[in-house]
């Protein structure tokens, strides 16, 4: 099972699912914002940054998967996107279950001056919301939630991979071969 699994990290479909995955996730989050008219906090935006840098991690990892180092390196690029969006997402869950004038996000933003991406790119990273509001649910769970299991889910995907990478993907010789 284990030589299955790790041909499968080493093989494009797995980053191309990856890949996918989370555009379709940002698609989503897009469709809440543009259709459904909720308007993202500054946790949200954060999560999308995170987001998107499971994308690119995907992608760096379908242009060589079978190169042992290119694939390592896509592997923790993308698990240190995923730990960054699940404790960001839980911070916004906190921010939701426990509001008050001292556990709330700021309402700007704060990108590096080299990368301003609320400026760059506004229509996507530019905050309108307050994080502490539960603007959807589903299942008695906010969004914030959804995303926190969501990027718990890329957590567990990432290192089961990661874990993978030490078994053999050659069948071993045995005595009578």
């Amino acid at each position: 099972m284990g030589n299955h699994l790790k041909q499968f990290t080493c093989s494009r479909s797995f980053w191309l699912l990856l890949f996918f995955s989370a555009l379709l996730f940002e698609g989503v989050a897009l469709y809440f914002q543009y259709v459904m008219n909720l308007s993202p906090c500054v946790m949200c935006v954060y999560e999308r940054v995170a987001l998107f840098s499971i994308a690119a991690a995907a992608l760096f990892g379908f242009l060589a998967p079978s190169w042992t180092l290119w694939r390592w390196l896509a592997l923790l690029a993308g698990l240190g996107a995923a730990v960054k969006g699940l404790l960001i997402s839980l911070k916004h869950v906190d921010y939701q279950l426990h509001p008050g004038p001292w556990n709330q996000c700021e309402s700007l933003p704060q990108f590096p001056d080299f990368l301003p991406l609320d400026h760059l790119f506004p229509t996507l990273f530019r905050p309108y919301g307050v994080c502490s509001d539960v603007v959807w649910s589903f299942l008695d769970l906010s969004m914030a939630q959804w995303i926190a299991i969501m990027f718990g889910v890329y957590v567990a995907i990432f290192v089961v991979a990661l874990f993978m990478q030490f078994f053999c993907t050659k069948p071993k010789r045995s005595l009578f071969h």
